[in-house]
């Protein structure tokens, strides 16, 4: 299956350069590119790509509400894979709670490139290790003011609630079903019905929800 892609960012020559390492590729194909958000929000519409490498600062529509605006009223299976550098901590965490699938460094090798978007067209989600471990302990290490533990948390079993937690903590399938002594299988199967009970798009907003409710923090 080919992989289509729409890249918005506001520098043509940043564009210029995604285009060409992901034209290369057998399995990807770039359909349209946008200068800004509002030119992402069209080309979406458009070309229905299976994902957007979305840059966040862009004139007009910046990225991040070009990110809330597709995924709270685009089609199913779109995936918003974040173009960022380090200094955009708070965009990020907003970025993650509006549903985008996952964030790449903009100097990112072209490995991580085809990596990242692969990975989140396959329906996963991806998180660089240094800008996770940064934007969670700038951002999420205390919960938001009266936050407290949700109620949808009372909806899981006490087994799902242990697996939510390793979701939590950002750890995989198997680190999972090795803590908890159960098969990679049986672990995937509560993965799935954790996130349909609290209504989460994928484990990215499962760490989120895990820090802001205070049931994990950094180094915990």
């Amino acid at each position: 299956m080919t992989v289509r892609v729409v890249i918005a960012d506001d520098q043509a020559m940043v564009r210029d350069g995604l285009r060409m390492i992901l034209d290369l590729q057998d399995d990807i194909e770039v359909v349209a590119e946008a200068a800004d958000g509002q030119a992402a929000v069209r080309a979406v519409a458009e070309h229905r790509p299976d994902v957007v490498l979305m840059d966040i600062r862009m004139p007009g529509m910046d990225g991040l509400e070009a990110t809330e605006r597709l995924l709270r009223g685009g089609r199913p299976g779109l995936r918003v894979l974040v173009l960022t550098t380090f200094g955009e901590d708070e965009y990020l965490y907003a970025a993650m709670r509006a549903g985008a699938s996952g964030f790449l460094l903009k100097d990112s090798p072209r490995a991580a490139l085809l990596h990242a978007v692969r990975t989140v067209a396959d329906g996963s989600a991806l998180l660089d290790p240094a800008l996770t471990r940064r934007l969670l302990e700038e951002w999420v290490k205390r919960p938001p003011p009266g936050a407290g533990v949700p109620d949808r948390l009372r909806k899981l079993t006490p087994r799902e609630l242990e697996v939510f937690t390793g979701l939590a903590r950002g750890r995989s399938n198997a680190e999972i079903a090795a803590d908890l002594v159960l098969s990679e299988t049986t672990v995937k199967s509560h993965v799935a019905h954790v996130l349909a009970k609290l209504d989460l798009r994928d484990r990215i907003q499962a760490v989120v929800l895990g820090y802001e409710c205070g049931l994990v923090r950094p180094g915990g």
